[in-house]
């Protein structure tokens, strides 16, 4: 087992992320599991932080690790124009000076990453390292294959899918592992429900595009007068126009849209919610095959019963014969998925422990 882990990665903190939080709660558990942790991250935003004590804060948390926060000269997210090209350049000019002077392959070190380019540029040092990949690119595929050629080099797939589109294309010789996101089950405890409440939480926007919300709040409207609908993660130019949209559908007493919340407080309104929803666009491509979503694994383990998008990626996650479907843009669907979710079957301890982060965390460390 090593005895600590540089997680290296090209996203920024403290941020207002699904993919922050996830970094931060993988690192917490693996710590918790004896290993300690070194975060090697870009300063590429003006709220970006090199201070443990602002991101844990941010975080809610009180963790003791290393913070490396890196200087970081490149376009993104000082442009304003060509944001996809200058992500690309700068992540990999950020990658490749980063990896330049971080030991040899003699070192006993360990590197986690979520980047591409910081999983190929050790992997041609013959450093151990695992990548997690979020994803499927073209440039991605061709990364991954020339990284894998160093025997110490692994990767963690999110999802079935992910695993079997790159499979279709290389051979991966078994140094990979499918693991899905999980749930800090310690934050959850056990308290009274609002009966009917839906609830919806996560940016309402994903990659620039519509997460079918417009879709939601039509299709909520149909639904009886007993149900109620609370949805959080709105920017503040997405509060005003939602609520116009609520107020022409003339739901206002009965939905509540929020801005972003800490993560602590979402727990608590998760945990008093009876139905959660997923809802996504097939506009992306990782929306409906690839994702793995932190909010389905805190609404089972807040009890709560998931309604969902019949999507590809949806079906791959655990426990998902205990989703209610419904089909993409059809009303009729979704307030058969919602009636018939009530029937839905809640986790055990044990079920919930095996989708717990404590364990992802043993299973990344045992990779090693």
């Amino acid at each position: 087992m090593p005895n600590k882990i540089t997680y290296i990665t090209y996203q920024t903190f403290p941020a207002n992320t699904a993919n922050s939080l996830q970094t931060i709660s993988n690192i917490k558990y693996i710590i918790k599991n004896g290993v300690k942790v070194d975060l090697i991250f870009p300063l590429r935003s003006t709220e970006s932080s090199n201070s443990l004590e602002e991101i844990n804060k941010h975080y809610g948390e009180d963790l003791d690790f290393e913070v490396k926060g890196t200087e970081h000269k490149y376009p993104f997210g000082r442009a304003k124009f060509f944001n996809k090209f200058s992500f690309l350049i700068s992540h990999y000019l950020w990658s490749k000076n980063i990896t330049k002077n971080i030991g040899n392959s003699d070192d006993e070190k360990y590197f986690f990453t979520r980047s591409d380019w910081v999983f190929y540029f050790l992997s041609r040092r013959k450093m151990t390292v695992v990548f997690e990949c979020h994803q499927y690119t073209k440039i991605r595929k061709i990364l991954i294959n020339k990284s894998l050629k160093n025997e110490k080099s692994k990767v963690i797939f999110l999802n079935e899918n992910l695993k079997t589109d790159y499979e279709q294309k290389y051979n991966l010789n078994n140094n990979y592992l499918v693991l899905q996101n999980g749930v800090d089950i310690d934050l959850f405890k056990k308290i009274r429900k609002k009966k009917n409440q839906l609830i919806f939480v996560g940016k309402l926007t994903r990659f620039g595009k519509s997460r079918n919300i417009d879709f939601l709040l039509q299709s909520f409207s149909k639904l009886d007068k007993s149900y109620y609908l609370k949805i959080i993660g709105a920017s503040e130019i997405e509060l005003k126009s939602y609520n116009q949209i609520i107020r022409d559908l003339q739901i206002s007493d009965r939905v509540e849209i929020m801005e972003y919340l800490p993560h602590k407080e979402v727990v608590k309104l998760v945990s008093e919610s009876e139905i959660g929803i997923l809802i996504n666009s097939n506009i992306n491509t990782h929306s409906a095959k690839y994702t793995s979503p932190l909010k389905y694994f805190e609404y089972l383990c807040a009890d709560v019963k998931v309604v969902a998008t019949e999507f590809s990626a949806h079906k791959t996650l655990p426990f998902s014969e205990n989703i209610s479907f419904y089909n993409l843009d059809n009303e009729n669907s979704f307030a058969s998925a919602v009636i018939k979710s009530k029937h839905n079957y809640f986790l055990t301890q044990d079920q919930k422990e095996k989708i717990s982060l404590n364990n992802r965390a043993k299973k990344i460390i045992n990779l090693f």
